[in-house]
């Protein structure tokens, strides 16, 4: 009875990290990211697999989280990212998108 419970928990644990990865993926849609990037290559701005590998092993969350809230560049080329609000995305979407870019 103990090896089913913990198999159920196990389960629902894994699930719900992955409706977590679902929401950041919707939030990369919904506010707009996909119009620069993309999962696997360049586009107006880099891939999400070229951040990923770039940030490989750091705790980097809270400074993308600032990246992508006053914009900047010369990490990945001259071309500029703007400044996304709370009013595009929200924090938590934005948590989340992060995620999901740094596991690609």
């Amino acid at each position: 009875m103990k090896k089913i419970n913990l198999l159920l928990l196990a389960s629902f644990m894994a699930l719900g990290s992955g409706a977590a990865f679902a929401d950041g993926d919707a939030a990369l849609t919904k506010s707009g990211c996909m119009a620069c990037h993309s999962k696997d290559k360049k586009l107006v701005g880099p891939a999400f697999k070229d951040i990923a590998a770039k940030y490989k092993g750091q705790d980097v969350s809270a400074k993308l989280f600032d990246k992508v809230r006053k914009g900047g560049s010369g990490v990945f080329g001259p071309i500029p990212m703007s400044p996304n609000g709370p009013d595009k995305i929200a924090d938590q979407d934005l948590k989340d998108a992060i995620a999901v870019i740094l596991k690609s």
